[in-house]
């Protein structure tokens, strides 16, 4: 049996923007046809494909097509563009790509810029214009980015798994250190007697949503299994992160990436010595032999060296 690729390009789309609408306007056709495309891809395979929620989430067997659907799009732009056949006015090839919020806030961006500006790729006999091609980046913790790659949402993800997900390749990047620190008046106010399992349990700390498990589990080290349940302040930004901690509102984990400045001149201090926690980081990425691909693994590695640390000693301030 053979797919068509129309039909395909469809199912992808939907899962992709997540609506059938969306869907049809980003392929340039109606609904109608979007629909009718799905419908005659189930028929032809005899599956549920899509679950028509919102938004729009592919099934099992539908995860397969559109692991597929999103290969063969990133293969058909690598053959054209190698024919040198890739104009100006034709649509860019988009790749998706799940990353956690922390490194999307320090050093992804440069590998971003670095995949944008070009590559050279000996093994393709020429050079790649990745400026073709851009990035669907989709922010989700590191704990939880793999799923994506196994649903086939997105082609590569930085990842917390050590593992490879099944049909993927796996590259360690390091380790991102996080600090848990505070102001200096908040540590006054809340932890002048140490910190401890009376004084974390009633201090009010910053957590990014309900998937940040990491200031739960540096309290777990000091409190055993004491329960804790303390003030939380519940801010989906590293940023804002980092504003809350200068102002006082709260202790979190902070990148030091993100705040070693701030370490340094002394407006956070540590909550404690040794109150850091290292957390490994890869780079996985779907199994395709793709000069794209490749180039984008090339620029995570790059900007990977310069923030993400490898058994480095302890940071100044932690």
């Amino acid at each position: 049996m053979n797919l068509d690729y129309a039909q395909v390009r469809a199912l992808a789309a939907v899962i992709r923007e997540g609506s059938f609408d969306r869907a049809a306007q980003a392929l340039n056709v109606t609904p109608s046809a979007i629909s009718q495309r799905i419908r005659a891809l189930e028929d032809r395979t005899g599956r549920l494909l899509v679950q028509r929620t919102i938004p729009a989430v592919a099934t099992a067997d539908g995860q397969v097509i559109v692991q597929y659907a999103e290969q063969t799009a990133l293969l058909e732009h690598d053959a054209l563009a190698r024919l040198g056949m890739l104009a100006d006015d034709m649509p860019r090839a988009t790749l998706p790509v799940a990353v956690n919020h922390d490194s999307l806030e320090t050093w992804f961006m440069d590998a971003a810029i670095r995949f944008s500006s070009g590559v050279t790729n000996e093994a393709a006999n020429g050079v790649l214009s990745s400026h073709q091609v851009t990035l669907d980046l989709r922010a989700e913790d590191q704990d939880h980015t793999a799923a994506l790659l196994r649903n086939g949402t997105v082609l590569g993800a930085v990842t917390a798994l050590s593992e490879p997900v099944q049909g993927c390749r796996l590259h360690a990047l390091g380790s991102m250190r996080y600090v848990a620190t505070c102001s200096p008046d908040f540590h006054r106010r809340h932890f002048a007697g140490g910190v401890n399992a009376q004084s974390l349990g009633q201090a009010p700390v910053l957590v990014y949503n309900r998937k940040d498990a990491m200031q739960a589990r540096f309290a777990r080290k000091i409190m055993g299994d004491i329960p804790w349940q303390p003030p939380v302040w519940w801010l989906p930004s590293a940023r804002a992160f980092v504003q809350a901690s200068l102002a006082g509102l709260g202790w979190t984990m902070n990148p030091l990436a993100l705040i070693q400045k701030e370490l340094d001149d002394g407006a956070l201090v540590p909550l404690r010595a040794r109150a850091y926690e290292d957390t490994p980081l890869y780079w996985q990425h779907w199994r395709v032999n793709s000069d794209t691909m490749s180039a984008l693994t090339d620029a995570v590695l790059a900007a990977s060296r310069n923030l993400i640390r490898r058994s480095r000693p302890e940071p100044r301030g932690a």
